[in-house]
């Protein structure tokens, strides 16, 4: 099985502590959730997730084809012929 891949796109345009929140954000966690790993008050979280939006960065999440179900496996083409 193939590894999902995040891509943020623009990132150059974030500081640090942003493209850390954005990067976390984009995983799923909570606001809490990363004030807490980041050592950070949830407000802070926010209001760099907040900033980094008005800079536009553009996340894109790359699956690979196997992943679903689009492309059987070399197995399953060798049972076809």
């Amino acid at each position: 099985m193939g590894i999902l891949k995040i891509e943020i796109r623009g990132v150059e345009k974030l500081s640090f502590r942003e493209r850390q929140v954005v990067t976390m954000k984009e995983m799923g966690y909570s606001t809490g959730e990363i004030a807490r790993q980041l050592g950070l008050v949830a407000s802070t979280v926010s209001t760099l997730y907040n900033r980094a939006r008005t800079k536009g960065y553009e996340v894109v999440i790359i699956i690979p084809g196997h992943n679903l179900g689009i492309f059987g496996t070399s197995e399953e083409e060798e049972e076809k012929t």
